[in-house]
């Protein structure tokens, strides 16, 4: 029998198959499609949902990681009105928030703005703005540190050279009072090129027309700035400001790097909080609950922010 003849038979019986019906198609669309999405999503369930539904139930219960565990009930719930150390986090990590929120989104504005010009050495700059956010927090800590020493660090010792008392600099992260608007700072400093990005891509996408008609009708920078620019960017501004209020309420990072929570409890927050529970005093029940009550915080300013940009638009 030639080849010719048995790829004829091979037709004919593939010929001779029934065809599949829509639904028996669409099932096994469906079956192809969930097979390319089946390792991300065990990978989600394993790592990331389940112990989160851990955690929440873990929030009801007495652990230390090694004994068996408890039933709690709501003890761990009561235990954060008791807790000096939840409400000296709690209020640190708000006051981190209301500042660090409004400076950051003003500065990566401020220098979108400004970078988005014509300038001799724009790409210089770019880059030297977005340096701190990729580069290594060990690092870029140290430098910070270095940076605001109180003996020997070069911005005390550029107030001293204006003319400021040398009992009146300022400790910074040594310093109860000052330690807080260092980390502040540093924070801005950090994500500052990050949301200058942002705001870059939102600028580039303002039509030009605009600010040609604002020309024509004699309006000066500023009014185009508030007329124009400010009105355009309000998506991007809302997206910033979400993002920004949700790393604000997680901090911990540089806290930990920079003052360990300290000095005292100045620069404490609820997640070196959390972590100072659960990993330190090895009290996992009381951790998982300190760490539901900030999803509940950061849910309900999430929610509201929604609802007052709904409410603007």
């Amino acid at each position: 029998m030639s080849s010719a003849d048995t790829e004829l038979q091979v037709a004919v019986k593939h010929a001779r198959r029934p065809l599949l019906s829509k639904a028996q198609q669409k099932r096994r669309a469906t079956l192809v499609a969930y097979s390319f999405i089946a390792p991300n999503l065990i990978g989600f369930l394993v790592f990331t949902f389940g112990p989160i539904c851990f955690a929440f139930a873990l929030a009801f219960m007495h652990w230390d990681g090694s004994n068996p565990i408890q039933w709690a009930g709501l003890d761990n719930f009561f235990e954060l009105f008791r807790d000096k150390a939840f409400q000296a986090a709690l209020w640190n990590t708000l006051i981190y928030t209301a500042f660090s929120v409004p400076l950051t989104l003003a500065a990566a504005l401020g220098v979108a703005v400004l970078l988005n010009n014509k300038i001799a050495g724009r790409n210089f700059f770019r880059t030297a703005m977005f340096f701190p956010y990729v580069a290594s927090l060990v690092a870029v800590a140290v430098v910070w540190n270095m940076l605001f020493n109180p003996a020997m660090g070069p911005v005390n010792m550029i107030l001293y050279t204006v003319g400021v008392d040398p009992q009146a600099l300022p400790g910074w992260a040594a310093d109860r009072y000052w330690a807080m608007p260092t980390v502040i700072l540093f924070g801005v400093w950090k994500d500052l090129g990050y949301f200058m990005v942002i705001y870059l891509a939102g600028l580039q996408g303002i039509p030009r027309e605009l600010y040609e008609a604002a020309d024509i009708d004699g309006a000066n920078g500023w009014q185009k700035f508030w007329k124009i620019t400010v009105p355009q960017l309000a998506p991007t501004t809302f997206f910033v400001s979400v993002i920004l209020t949700i790393q604000s309420f997680k901090v911990f990072d540089q806290i930990f790097m920079i003052t360990q929570g300290g000095p005292g409890t100045s620069t404490l927050v609820l997640v070196y909080h959390i972590y100072n529970e659960a990993f330190i005093s090895w009290d996992l029940g009381y951790a998982s609950m300190v760490a539901m009550v900030l999803f509940l915080i950061v849910l309900a300013v999430t929610i509201l922010q929604f609802r007052l940009t709904r409410d603007i638009d």
